[in-house]
Protein backbone atom coordinates (compact mmCIF):
# COMPACT_ATOMS: atom_id res chain seq x y z
CA UNK A 1 0.00 0.00 0.00
CA UNK A 2 1.45 3.63 -0.82
CA UNK A 3 1.11 5.87 1.67
CA UNK A 4 1.90 8.77 -0.35
CA UNK A 5 -1.39 10.54 -0.06
CA UNK A 6 -3.12 13.95 1.51
CA UNK A 7 -5.38 12.59 3.44
CA UNK A 8 -4.78 10.20 7.14
CA UNK A 9 -5.20 6.25 6.48
CA UNK A 10 -8.76 6.62 8.00
CA UNK A 11 -9.83 4.85 11.21
CA UNK A 12 -5.91 4.01 12.42
CA UNK A 13 -6.36 5.52 15.65
CA UNK A 14 -3.27 3.38 17.81
CA UNK A 15 0.17 3.44 16.91
CA UNK A 16 3.19 1.17 18.48
CA UNK A 17 6.52 1.41 17.99
CA UNK A 18 8.41 -1.42 18.80
CA UNK A 19 12.19 -1.17 20.16
CA UNK A 20 14.79 -3.87 20.71
CA UNK A 21 13.07 -7.10 21.03
CA UNK A 22 9.79 -6.52 19.70
CA UNK A 23 10.56 -6.11 16.10
CA UNK A 24 7.00 -7.33 15.00
CA UNK A 25 3.02 -7.45 16.27
CA UNK A 26 1.64 -11.06 16.65
CA UNK A 27 -1.97 -11.46 16.38
CA UNK A 28 -2.15 -8.78 14.02
CA UNK A 29 -4.95 -10.00 11.12
CA UNK A 30 -5.17 -8.20 7.62
CA UNK A 31 -2.31 -7.11 7.89
CA UNK A 32 -0.71 -5.04 4.95
CA UNK A 33 2.69 -3.04 4.91
CA UNK A 34 2.47 0.66 4.32
CA UNK A 35 5.30 2.31 2.90
CA UNK A 36 5.11 6.00 3.53
CA UNK A 37 7.00 9.19 2.23
CA UNK A 38 7.33 12.18 4.73
CA UNK A 39 8.67 15.83 4.01
CA UNK A 40 11.73 14.58 6.41
CA UNK A 41 12.56 11.37 4.80
CA UNK A 42 11.64 7.96 4.97
CA UNK A 43 10.76 6.47 8.28
CA UNK A 44 12.36 3.14 10.04
CA UNK A 45 10.59 0.73 7.99
CA UNK A 46 7.25 -0.04 6.55
CA UNK A 47 4.52 1.00 9.12
CA UNK A 48 2.57 -2.91 9.52
CA UNK A 49 -1.67 -1.44 9.72
CA UNK A 50 -3.64 -4.38 10.47
CA UNK A 51 -6.22 -5.23 13.22
CA UNK A 52 -5.64 -5.95 17.01
CA UNK A 53 -8.44 -7.31 19.16
CA UNK A 54 -10.58 -5.23 16.78
CA UNK A 55 -8.91 -2.09 16.65
CA UNK A 56 -6.93 -0.48 13.94
CA UNK A 57 -3.35 -0.70 14.83
CA UNK A 58 -0.23 0.79 13.18
CA UNK A 59 3.38 -1.04 14.34
CA UNK A 60 6.69 0.33 13.04
CA UNK A 61 9.48 -1.45 14.22
CA UNK A 62 12.00 1.53 15.45
CA UNK A 63 15.22 0.49 14.06
CA UNK A 64 14.00 -1.25 11.48
CA UNK A 65 13.40 -4.77 10.24
CA UNK A 66 16.86 -6.87 11.19
CA UNK A 67 17.98 -4.17 13.78
CA UNK A 68 20.02 -1.85 11.56
CA UNK A 69 19.44 1.72 12.68
CA UNK A 70 21.71 3.42 15.38
CA UNK A 71 19.83 5.42 18.10
CA UNK A 72 21.62 8.09 16.74
CA UNK A 73 20.96 7.65 12.66
CA UNK A 74 17.03 7.39 13.73
CA UNK A 75 14.59 9.57 11.76
CA UNK A 76 12.43 10.44 14.67
CA UNK A 77 10.50 13.23 12.79
CA UNK A 78 9.75 10.82 9.83
CA UNK A 79 8.86 7.91 12.70
CA UNK A 80 6.60 10.32 13.97
CA UNK A 81 5.04 12.19 10.86
CA UNK A 82 4.18 9.03 9.20
CA UNK A 83 1.69 7.74 12.29
CA UNK A 84 0.13 11.10 12.04
CA UNK A 85 -0.46 10.52 8.45
CA UNK A 86 -2.25 7.52 9.27
CA UNK A 87 -4.08 8.86 11.29
CA UNK A 88 -2.92 7.51 14.63
CA UNK A 89 -3.59 9.78 17.31
CA UNK A 90 -2.46 7.54 20.25
CA UNK A 91 0.57 6.10 20.16
CA UNK A 92 2.65 3.93 22.76
CA UNK A 93 6.44 3.12 22.60
CA UNK A 94 8.33 -0.07 23.57
CA UNK A 95 12.07 0.09 24.63
CA UNK A 96 14.95 -1.16 26.21
CA UNK A 97 16.12 0.46 29.42
CA UNK A 98 19.02 -0.10 32.04
CA UNK A 99 17.74 0.21 35.96
CA UNK A 100 19.55 2.79 38.21
CA UNK A 101 17.51 1.56 40.99
CA UNK A 102 17.72 -0.96 43.42
CA UNK A 103 14.21 -1.41 43.28
CA UNK A 104 13.90 -1.73 39.23
CA UNK A 105 15.14 -5.55 38.73
CA UNK A 106 15.86 -6.96 35.15
CA UNK A 107 12.59 -7.78 33.86
CA UNK A 108 10.56 -5.01 35.64
CA UNK A 109 8.25 -2.44 33.62
CA UNK A 110 8.43 1.23 34.01
CA UNK A 111 6.20 3.70 33.11
CA UNK A 112 8.00 6.79 32.86
CA UNK A 113 6.70 10.40 33.62
CA UNK A 114 9.60 12.67 33.30
CA UNK A 115 12.65 13.12 30.67
CA UNK A 116 15.94 13.93 30.70
CA UNK A 117 17.61 15.13 27.65
CA UNK A 118 21.38 13.64 27.18
CA UNK A 119 21.54 13.37 23.74
CA UNK A 120 22.98 15.78 21.25
CA UNK A 121 22.60 17.34 17.88
CA UNK A 122 19.11 14.91 17.21
CA UNK A 123 16.48 16.90 15.45
CA UNK A 124 13.89 16.62 17.64
CA UNK A 125 11.07 19.25 16.42
CA UNK A 126 9.40 19.74 13.28
CA UNK A 127 9.49 23.53 13.39
CA UNK A 128 11.82 25.92 12.07
CA UNK A 129 12.49 27.34 8.75
CA UNK A 130 10.40 30.33 9.43
CA UNK A 131 8.31 29.11 12.24
CA UNK A 132 8.81 29.13 15.46
CA UNK A 133 6.72 27.38 18.03
CA UNK A 134 6.85 26.34 21.87
CA UNK A 135 5.00 23.60 23.30
CA UNK A 136 4.40 22.67 26.57
CA UNK A 137 6.63 20.02 27.58
CA UNK A 138 6.65 20.01 31.47
CA UNK A 139 4.85 16.89 30.98
CA UNK A 140 5.96 14.59 28.41
CA UNK A 141 3.86 11.93 28.53
CA UNK A 142 0.07 11.92 28.57
CA UNK A 143 -0.52 10.56 32.57
CA UNK A 144 -3.80 8.68 31.25
CA UNK A 145 -2.69 6.80 28.42
CA UNK A 146 0.22 6.22 31.22
CA UNK A 147 -2.14 4.76 33.76
CA UNK A 148 -3.66 2.70 31.38
CA UNK A 149 -0.72 1.33 30.23
CA UNK A 150 0.63 0.98 34.17
CA UNK A 151 -2.61 -1.10 34.72
CA UNK A 152 -3.02 -3.51 31.57
CA UNK A 153 0.82 -4.49 31.99
CA UNK A 154 0.00 -5.13 35.71
CA UNK A 155 -3.29 -7.18 35.06
CA UNK A 156 -1.14 -9.67 33.17
CA UNK A 157 1.18 -10.20 36.07
CA UNK A 158 4.16 -7.98 35.67
CA UNK A 159 5.83 -6.28 38.15
CA UNK A 160 5.35 -2.09 37.05
CA UNK A 161 6.69 0.52 38.67
CA UNK A 162 4.45 3.71 37.73
CA UNK A 163 6.19 7.64 37.38
CA UNK A 164 10.16 7.45 37.54
CA UNK A 165 12.49 9.60 35.05
CA UNK A 166 14.09 8.02 31.99
CA UNK A 167 17.25 9.66 30.99
CA UNK A 168 17.95 9.53 27.41
CA UNK A 169 21.64 9.32 26.38
CA UNK A 170 23.09 9.68 22.61
CA UNK A 171 24.68 6.02 22.93
CA UNK A 172 25.23 3.57 21.07
CA UNK A 173 27.74 2.94 23.77
CA UNK A 174 26.24 2.30 26.88
CA UNK A 175 27.20 4.54 30.40
CA UNK A 176 30.38 4.77 31.92
CA UNK A 177 30.42 4.21 35.66
CA UNK A 178 30.80 7.95 36.58
CA UNK A 179 28.17 8.84 34.21
CA UNK A 180 25.97 6.11 35.82
CA UNK A 181 26.68 7.33 39.28
CA UNK A 182 25.97 10.94 37.82
CA UNK A 183 22.39 10.15 36.92
CA UNK A 184 21.02 8.34 40.03
CA UNK A 185 22.16 11.24 42.10
CA UNK A 186 19.89 13.59 39.67
CA UNK A 187 17.33 10.86 40.88
CA UNK A 188 16.89 9.11 37.57
CA UNK A 189 15.51 6.20 37.42
CA UNK A 190 16.11 4.45 34.26
CA UNK A 191 18.40 5.17 30.96
CA UNK A 192 17.62 4.27 27.23
CA UNK A 193 18.45 5.60 24.36
CA UNK A 194 15.22 6.82 22.29
CA UNK A 195 12.47 8.26 24.11
CA UNK A 196 13.48 11.66 24.35
CA UNK A 197 12.89 12.93 20.88
CA UNK A 198 9.75 10.15 20.59
CA UNK A 199 8.00 12.03 22.84
CA UNK A 200 8.80 15.51 21.82
CA UNK A 201 7.78 15.06 18.23
CA UNK A 202 4.55 13.30 19.38
CA UNK A 203 3.84 16.64 21.56
CA UNK A 204 3.52 18.80 18.74
CA UNK A 205 1.96 16.46 16.49
CA UNK A 206 -1.20 16.44 18.98
CA UNK A 207 -0.54 12.68 20.07
CA UNK A 208 -1.39 11.11 22.94
CA UNK A 209 2.30 9.38 23.86
CA UNK A 210 3.39 6.51 26.62
CA UNK A 211 6.07 4.50 26.76
CA UNK A 212 6.81 1.21 27.95
CA UNK A 213 10.13 1.07 29.28
CA UNK A 214 11.47 -2.89 30.01
CA UNK A 215 14.21 -3.25 32.34
CA UNK A 216 17.19 -5.75 31.08
CA UNK A 217 20.22 -4.99 33.85
CA UNK A 218 21.45 -2.57 36.28
CA UNK A 219 23.34 -0.52 34.19
CA UNK A 220 26.82 -0.23 35.39
CA UNK A 221 26.86 1.86 38.86
CA UNK A 222 25.89 -1.69 40.79
CA UNK A 223 28.89 -3.04 43.28
CA UNK A 224 29.37 -6.75 42.39
CA UNK A 225 26.74 -6.81 39.26
CA UNK A 226 28.55 -7.44 36.00
CA UNK A 227 28.96 -4.94 33.22
CA UNK A 228 26.23 -4.58 31.13
CA UNK A 229 26.30 -6.94 28.41
CA UNK A 230 24.11 -7.05 25.04
CA UNK A 231 23.37 -10.99 25.45
CA UNK A 232 22.37 -10.54 28.50
CA UNK A 233 19.95 -7.78 27.63
CA UNK A 234 18.39 -9.31 24.66
CA UNK A 235 18.00 -12.35 26.62
CA UNK A 236 15.88 -10.22 29.11
CA UNK A 237 13.85 -8.54 25.76
CA UNK A 238 12.72 -11.91 24.54
CA UNK A 239 11.55 -13.38 27.56
CA UNK A 240 9.13 -9.99 28.05
CA UNK A 241 8.51 -10.04 24.17
CA UNK A 242 4.96 -11.72 24.47
CA UNK A 243 4.12 -10.02 28.07
CA UNK A 244 4.63 -6.23 25.70
CA UNK A 245 2.63 -7.36 22.57
CA UNK A 246 -0.24 -8.58 25.58
CA UNK A 247 -0.17 -5.26 27.03
CA UNK A 248 -0.50 -3.06 23.60
CA UNK A 249 -2.98 -5.41 22.71
CA UNK A 250 -4.76 -4.45 25.87
CA UNK A 251 -3.82 -0.79 25.76
CA UNK A 252 -5.21 -0.76 21.76
CA UNK A 253 -8.91 -2.51 23.26
CA UNK A 254 -9.20 0.90 26.40
CA UNK A 255 -7.28 3.92 24.06
CA UNK A 256 -10.29 4.84 22.14
CA UNK A 257 -12.06 5.87 25.12
CA UNK A 258 -12.77 9.43 26.03
CA UNK A 259 -9.36 10.83 27.97
CA UNK A 260 -9.39 14.58 29.37
CA UNK A 261 -5.91 15.30 28.34
CA UNK A 262 -4.12 18.35 26.82
CA UNK A 263 -2.19 16.68 24.28
CA UNK A 264 -4.67 16.95 20.90
CA UNK A 265 -4.42 20.94 21.82
CA UNK A 266 -0.95 20.93 22.49
CA UNK A 267 -0.21 23.53 19.54
CA UNK A 268 -2.73 25.76 20.74
CA UNK A 269 -1.28 29.15 22.03
CA UNK A 270 2.68 27.87 20.75
CA UNK A 271 3.08 29.51 17.43
CA UNK A 272 4.57 32.90 18.04
CA UNK A 273 5.34 33.77 14.38
CA UNK A 274 2.72 36.52 12.62
CA UNK A 275 0.84 34.25 10.51
CA UNK A 276 1.98 36.25 7.61
CA UNK A 277 5.27 35.90 8.41
CA UNK A 278 5.02 31.99 7.59
CA UNK A 279 6.51 30.91 4.19
CA UNK A 280 4.54 28.80 1.99
CA UNK A 281 6.73 26.30 1.50
CA UNK A 282 7.01 26.05 5.25
CA UNK A 283 3.16 26.17 5.82
CA UNK A 284 2.85 23.03 2.68
CA UNK A 285 5.13 21.06 4.95
CA UNK A 286 3.75 21.37 8.21
CA UNK A 287 0.24 21.24 6.84
CA UNK A 288 -0.23 17.73 8.24
CA UNK A 289 -0.23 19.17 11.70
CA UNK A 290 -0.84 22.77 11.39
CA UNK A 291 -4.44 21.73 9.69
CA UNK A 292 -5.98 22.66 13.10
CA UNK A 293 -4.91 26.20 13.69
CA UNK A 294 -5.47 26.98 9.51
CA UNK A 295 -9.19 26.36 10.06
CA UNK A 296 -8.82 29.04 12.99
CA UNK A 297 -6.85 31.63 10.73
CA UNK A 298 -3.14 30.96 11.76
Amino acid sequence: MDGNTDDTGGGIMFGVIGGSGLYKMEGLTDAEHVRMKTPFGDPSDSYVVGSLAGHRVAFLPRHGVGHRILPSELNFRANIWGFRKLGVDTLVSVSAVGSLREHIAPGHIVVPDQLIDRTHGRASTFFGDGIVAHVGFADPFCAPLSALLAASARSLGATVHEGGTYVCMEGPQFSTRAESHLYRSWGADVIGMTTLQEAKLAREAELCFATMALATDYDCWRTGEEDVEIANVLAVLMANAELARKTVALVAAGAGQTRQCRCRNALDDAVITAPDAIPQQTRDRLSLILARLQRQGL
